[in-house]
């Protein structure tokens, strides 16, 4: 077999299921042999490298394995690196494999050569290259382990055309045992139930290795055999059921006073599978030199730069199945369930549409009240960046696991392409993606991949013409009258998607939007609904300027 078909056997042999591409003539051989085997591994084919490296996060990470990303050299890679930094940014496992130029004319600056080594280095777990194509096989399988290894993250595979056209030999592709699944310390739990037994208020931040290592049910036991409150790390909501009584809210940009006055009280603080990034902890000064702080996450480095007093290293799940067996049978304190039930209220309030004035036709908390109740509790709701999703963040409840999408980085144009990732990777279940019109006019023709490939998926198109949170952040810094560079003159988009074969609705008043919306869901097929907002209404926490 050539080293082109080795690659797809070994990834086949690994679980490996789904790829996304944009086609290149720098790996041919790889795609010979993925229409050799098409049966097996799925490919779908992308309109630009950032749309295959955004599909692919969305699916690692709901999927909880990687997909296989393939970009052309030069170009292909470099539009696929913002892909590549969200998935680092995430944690979430994938392989990128990048067709490059051939082994003899390596280090000349030959056509569209790029020394991916030092590009990747600093946003990859690795980035890999075989030497020969009886490599390929053996490169490509620790890829896939290095994926999914500790902290998961992405891995890149640089693929000489020559190799992967060579021949690789006959042997069978090298096998792996799959993600390890450690236990913490013994005597580490013990001192961690210690603090946890004399705390006056726990609270744990649930992050995204308590997603990866689907811990949500082992979160909950550990919160009510010890009475500790919750708050979800910067958009992973959907570790901990919103609806539960120990449920305090999310912890994104800004804070409500409620979590304030929460965090004020909280003595111990057990961040589970959190990796305490800049957002969820304020530019890292959330934590105080008063609390005492119990962080449960597979990798070590993760563990040294937060200076926990105690580190449980190992997997998230059975890490806190292990800490709630150290606490043993007795109840928790009243005063820790009356203060999660008072704080629970107090989010419950605080995500009820109703509180913010709006200057525009359209309500986006009305609208976030409609999409809730429309979904079943199982459904996946994917988001772009900017401020269009703290809508979704304040006002969405996450019921179920593996129920949220969106970039940890605030990349751009992820939200379409994540809602198709989404959908490969659960597709028994609905998703509806939330995106800009910024964003979307980045990648927003990956919605014509959605139609080739016949896939079920909602886009909620935000469109208040601007760049809105330059727009908000410059009204705010410099003056209301000081935005510039930041108008957007918008298409229809509602046009647009039915150009490229979508179902469209436009929705410019708030009472519009239920119907709207309920036709998108029931279209057997990619539908779009084109809302039409007020920039001034850019924030849910109130309205810009007068």
């Amino acid at each position: 077999m050539t080293g082109g078909e080795a690659l797809v056997a070994t990834l086949i042999a690994h679980g490996v299921e789904q790829a996304f591409c944009v086609p290149g003539e720098s790996y041919l051989a790889v795609l010979e042999g993925m229409r050799r085997e098409r049966a097996r591994l799925r490919l779908v084919v992308n309109r630009v490298e950032g749309g295959v490296t955004f599909a692919a996060e969305a699916y690692g990470k709901l999927a909880r394995r990687p997909a296989a990303a393939l970009v052309t050299r030069g170009p292909g890679a470099t539009n696929a690196g913002i892909g590549v930094h969200t998935a680092a940014q995430d944690s979430t496992p994938l392989v990128l494999l990048v067709g490059h130029v051939p082994s003899r004319v390596k280090g000349r600056e030959a056509f569209q050569e790029i020394d991916y080594h030092l590009m990747y280095a600093p946003i990859a777990k690795a980035v890999l290259e075989p030497v020969a194509a009886a490599d390929v096989a053996d490169c490509v399988a620790r890829a896939v382990r290095l994926s999914v290894a500790g902290r998961p993250g992405p891995v890149v595979v640089v693929l000489p055309e020559d190799i992967t056209e060579a021949d690789a030999g006959d042997g069978p592709a090298p096998r792996t045992a799959g993600r390890p699944a450690g236990a913490p310390a013994p005597e580490a739990v013990e001192r961690a139930a210690a603090l946890v037994r004399a705390a006056r208020h726990p609270l744990v931040i649930a992050g995204e290795l308590a997603a990866f290592d689907a811990a949500t049910p082992a979160l909950i036991g550990f919160v009510e055999r010890a009475g500790a409150g919750v708050v979800t790390a910067w958009r992973r909501q959907d570790t901990f059921p919103n609806d539960h009584p120990a449920y305090l809210g999310h912890f994104g940009i800004g804070r409500a006073p409620f979590q304030r006055e929460a965090w004020r009280d909280a003595d111990v603080v057990i961040a589970a599978g959190a990796r305490l990034d800049d957002i969820t902890t304020e530019e890292f000064t959330l934590l105080r030199p008063d609390q005492r702080l119990i962080h449960v996450y597979p990798e070590p480095a993760v563990l040294s730069a937060s200076g926990a007093e105690v580190a449980l290293l190992g997997h998230t799940a059975l890490a806190l199945e292990a800490l709630t067996r150290a606490l043993g049978g007795a109840a928790p304190p009243p005063a820790r369930r009356e203060w999660c039930r008072r704080h629970h209220a107090a989010w419950e309030t605080f995500t009820t549409p109703g509180q913010v004035p709006v200057r525009g036709a359209v309500d986006m908390a009305q609208v976030l009240g409609v999409v809730t109740a429309a979904l079943p509790p199982e459904a996946i709701v994917v988001n772009d960046a900017g401020n269009s999703a703290g809508w979704v963040h304040r006002y969405h409840r996450f019921r179920r696991p593996a129920t949220q999408a969106a970039p940890c980085s605030g990349a751009m144009g992820y939200a379409v392409p994540g809602a198709i990732g989404a959908r490969l990777a659960r597709p028994d279940r609905p998703v509806v993606a939330f995106v800009g019109d910024g964003g979307f006019l980045m990648t927003g023709q990956e919605l014509v991949t959605a139609v080739q490939e016949g896939l079920d998926v909602t886009v909620i198109c935000c469109d208040n013409s601007a760049y809105g949170t330059i727009l908000m952040h410059q009204a705010k810094r410099i003056g209301p009258d000081a935005y510039y560079g930041v108008e957007l003159r918008s298409p229809d988009f509602a046009a647009v998607a039915r150009g490229y074969g979508a179902e469209a609705f436009t929705v410019e008043k708030t009472a519009e939007f239920e119907d709207a919306f309920r036709a998108a869901l029931r279209h057997p097929g990619p539908a779009l609904v084109h809302v039409k907002t007020d920039y001034r209404d850019i924030s849910a926490a109130g309205p810009l300027g007068p």
